[in-house]
């Protein structure tokens, strides 16, 4: 610095010679210090693009994981849909009578190779003649023999009652009783059906898939007096073989389970005046004597459980009701 302002000083030098080698004798002081700052600015730019880029590289990572998840549940909740609709297709088939058909689950017998083909039979020799008359004739004893049978057909009576297929096809085909639901849990493999246990009179209670999650909560459904459909073929719903179907107020925007009169207690029969038959052991789908006689099932403006205006009666006990809904089906 010294040397800088002799310079300026010096009288044999002239200003703008002396300005020049002052300012170069400053930078050349002053250098190390802008060096040291640039290569500080340096380090500092370094460690701030190093900071973005580790930031964009959380952003990104946070957005594939975003949609990553958000993926997911749409796919969760397309295969809960899906579920659902397949119960209720099962649900609707089951109540239409359409049989269910389950596949066979391949297993080591199913995929052991074919057994040998039997061996032939060895060829008759062939009879000799007076075998063959003889032949003839034990034919001709059995055709009059055939004969005699038919007549004695054609003059004996039926034995029982008349033939299932001769009966009228009307509410008292139906096996309908009264139950109580003695447990109530959720099917393992399907969200919108319970699995019951209802005594029905019988010795050992029966197993029932409803799809009632969505209407009716499960303590309502626990100790509850219902009517069961004990006649329907059992069917497999997600693998738990239903063997009755509870009977319920229904439409397409709200289902409730019809009540029996008080009093009732299980094993007993509802009937219908007017229709005194006895019900089928088992509906045959083919038959489709449900199908026929579901769309005369009302519930009448009084809430009342009715086939063709005929109350669901329980004897000595009194009507089926609905205990909020009115001119809808039952199934």
């Amino acid at each position: 610095m010294v040397s800088a302002i002799n310079i300026l000083t010096s009288r044999h030098m002239s200003f703008p010679l002396a300005a020049r080698l002052c300012v170069r004798s400053l930078l050349r002081m002053a250098s190390p210090e802008v060096v040291q700052r640039l290569e500080q600015r340096a380090r500092q730019a370094d460690e701030a693009i190093n900071i973005l880029k580790t930031q964009i590289q959380m952003l990104k990572q946070h957005a594939v994981t975003a949609e990553e998840q958000r993926l997911k549940k749409e796919n969760e909740q397309l295969r809960q849909d899906i579920n659902e609709l397949k119960v209720k297709l099962t649900l609707a088939e089951i109540q239409n009578g359409v049989q269910q058909v389950y596949l066979p689950v391949r297993t080591a017998t199913t995929d052991a190779p074919d057994a040998p083909a039997a061996a032939a039979a060895p060829t008759p020799a062939e009879p000799k003649p007076e075998q063959k008359q003889a032949q003839k004739g034990g034919k001709s004893d059995k055709a009059a023999g055939k004969g005699d049978k038919k007549e004695k057909k054609g003059g004996e009576k039926k034995k029982g009652g008349p033939p299932q297929e001769d009966k009228p096809v009307d509410v008292s085909r139906l096996d309908l009783r009264i139950g109580r639901i003695l447990s109530v849990q959720k099917h393992p493999d399907a969200d919108t059906l319970y699995v019951e246990e209802i005594d029905v009179g019988e010795e050992v209670p029966r197993t029932v898939v409803s799809g009632l999650v969505k209407h009716v909560p499960m303590e309502e459904m626990q100790d509850r007096i219902v009517i069961a459909m004990c006649n329907l073929k059992p069917a497999k719903m997600r693998g738990i073989t239903s063997q009755a179907m509870v009977m319920c107020a229904s439409s397409p925007e709200k289902v409730e389970l019809l009540d029996p009169p008080a009093g009732s207690q299980p094993g007993e029969r509802v009937t219908c005046e007017g229709y005194p038959g006895e019900p089928d052991p088992v509906l045959q789908p083919k038959k489709k004597v449900w199908e026929t006689v579901q769309p005369d099932l009302l519930v009448t403006a009084d809430k009342v459980a009715t086939y063709k205006g005929a109350p669901f009666t329980v004897a000595g006990k009194g009507v089926c009701t609905s205990k909020t809904m009115s001119n809808v089906g039952i199934k």
